[in-house]
């Protein structure tokens, strides 16, 4: 005799699928490169402009991030595209996806 559910349907006719849990998109930033001293790590600053929400003028916020840099191609001044990833120390949660420009002045 085939299995049946609450409903009285039979179960071999409707199988339940599970549907496979989806990978988060990662978030991505783009930011100016404002160190690079660091060994596979470079500190980006990225720069939002937000509304005030009392006085309605736009604001620039910034915020800083360490990213790592495998190769080491990032340079200070170099406008560069970071991801989210999983944690690699205490502060560094981005890694470096590619460089978007880079700065024109000799360092």
């Amino acid at each position: 005799m085939a299995e049946t559910n609450n409903a009285g349907k039979n179960l071999a006719e409707n199988p339940v699928t599970v549907a496979e849990p989806l990978r988060h998109r990662r978030k991505e930033l783009v930011g100016v490169v404002t160190s690079a001293k660091m060994q596979k790590t470079i500190v980006v600053r990225v720069t939002r402009r937000i509304q005030h929400s009392l006085y309605v003028r736009f604001v620039r916020v910034s915020k800083k991030f360490y990213a790592h840099d495998e190769q080491g191609d990032a340079r200070i001044g170099d406008t560069v595209r970071i991801v989210e990833t999983r944690p690699m120390s205490k502060l560094k949660r981005w890694r470096l996806a590619e460089v978007v420009s880079r700065s024109n002045k000799v360092r």
